[in-house]
């Protein structure tokens, strides 16, 4: 596919129409598009994770990666078959961070096929008005996108992110068709205690960004046996002000009184909990943290549990790994769970 293909610059379009709307909105000016400060608006009434920073957030680096170099660069890779019948694939879409499930929802329409989105009850707003634009610039797309209340109509194929738990149902209700399922993954760090003050307040945007809910958020980190907290928790105070959203504060709370009760031992900053733990997904407002023994130990810990793991944050450490503060900065060809969404739909 081409960068000259409708669809593509359809997108292409489209980053320039977020792109406009963050520079106008974040310049304080008051041009900044009445309708889509409306539907920013209601998101964060529906949910209360969804601040308008978060959200702008999220737009900005859509808009960073909707351009024509990145999109041709990104479809390179991939050769598509010209007129083959559309399928109809059911996207079922989290709704922990703003425009979760977006990724997905390019990568149908790309390969030709028909989008049919169940929406997250958390987050209805904002996608579908970003394909109300999208439809705008390229009128063929009507047809190709469908957003459901109840369950599918008639699909060909299914890709659905959820929890483990919610998994299990995905598996019984969609299994005897070509799918994808997601389950939880956790992002972890891995520390030598050489880093710089700069690169622990980087990590901070890795743990705090969008509150810690996405499964790129780093929720566990790794440090030496003789590692002292000191650095880390004065570059983390960059970010205090967390505590401040409500949401967030009452999770701190509850989450710290119910390690205080149960008399685990806690490290606490008034705003962030850690607490040494073997699990990878830590709640709201806390951080595990662990000691290892030896790098190559931990590296091969890590490889054995790669299944619960999106993604590694560290320097030097991993040839995947991630740059601090870059977790939630996924490029085009960044898949989760390492599943080559494109690839699947091609397929089918």
């Amino acid at each position: 596919m081409t960068a000259h293909n409708p669809i593509v610059q359809a997108f292409v379009k489209l980053g320039g129409f977020i792109q406009d709307f963050c520079e106008s909105h974040n310049s304080g000016a008051n041009i900044a598009n009445a309708d889509f400060k409306e539907v920013l608006a209601k998101a964060e009434q529906q949910n209360g994770w969804f601040t308008q920073e978060n959200m702008l957030y999220s737009l900005g680096h859509w808009a960073h990666l909707l351009t024509e170099e990145n999109m041709a660069t990104w479809l390179s890779q991939y050769a598509f078959e010209k007129g083959k019948n559309a399928k109809v694939v059911g996207i079922v879409m989290a709704g922990n961070i703003p425009l979760v499930g977006f990724h997905d929802f390019i990568c149908v329409l790309l390969s030709g096929n028909k989008v049919q989105a169940k929406l997250s009850s958390n987050d209805t707003a904002l996608l579908p008005y970003l394909a109300e634009q999208l439809v705008g610039f390229e009128g063929s797309l009507k047809d190709s996108i469908q957003f459901v209340d109840g369950k599918f109509n008639h699909f060909d194929a299914v890709i659905a992110t959820g929890s483990n738990n919610t998994s299990r149902y995905f598996e019984y209700y969609f299994g005897k068709k070509p799918n994808i399922i997601r389950k939880n993954r956790n992002a972890v760090a891995v520390l030598t205690g050489k880093e710089t003050k700069e690169e622990l307040i980087a990590l901070g945007e890795d743990i705090f960004r969008y509150y810690g809910l996405g499964c790129r958020n780093v929720s566990k980190i790794y440090v030496p046996k003789d590692y002292s907290f000191e650095l880390l928790f004065n570059s983390l105070f960059e970010y205090k002000d967390i505590i401040h959203q409500h949401k967030y504060a009452n999770n701190y709370d509850y989450n710290k009184a119910v390690y205080l009760m149960s008399e685990f031992k806690i490290l606490d900053n008034g705003f962030l909990v850690l607490k040494e733990d073997e699990g990878f997904a830590s709640p709201i407002a806390s951080l595990f943290y662990e000691h290892y023994d030896s790098l190559d130990a931990i590296k091969s810990f890590l490889e054995d549990r790669k299944e619960d793991i999106q993604c590694v944050v560290s320097k030097g450490f991993l040839a995947s790994e991630i740059g601090f503060g870059e977790t939630q900065k996924p490029g085009l060809k960044d898949y989760a769970d390492g599943i080559d969404t494109l690839d699947f739909l091609q397929q089918l």
